[in-house]
């Protein structure tokens, strides 16, 4: 039994990556389509953040990063607009 629960546990860790963990999702496209993150960092750099990752999540871009306030910050952009995209449950 408990090689059974042991079996179990490890088959469903495995699949747990494939899902977006994150707030929002993005009806992005292909992404051939998509701006670069790096195309993202220079845009949210010269509006005054302090971008310290970039990371694809939920077919948007998932930003940790100080605001140009100096708050910590999780957002979210579309990868083929760079534009902001709501978090859910924030209105």
């Amino acid at each position: 039994m408990k090689l059974k629960i042991a079996l179990f546990l490890l088959c469903t860790a495995g699949a747990a990556p494939a899902f977006a963990t994150g707030l929002a999702t993005c009806e992005s496209g292909d992404p051939a389509t998509w701006q670069s993150k790096e195309a993202l960092t220079e845009k949210l750099t010269k509006e005054g953040w302090e971008v310290r990752l970039v990371k694809e999540d939920g077919g948007c871009y998932e930003v940790y990063a100080k605001d140009k306030d100096g708050n910590r910050t999780e957002a979210y952009f579309h990868p083929v607009t760079l534009e902001p995209v709501p978090i859910e449950g924030e209105h």
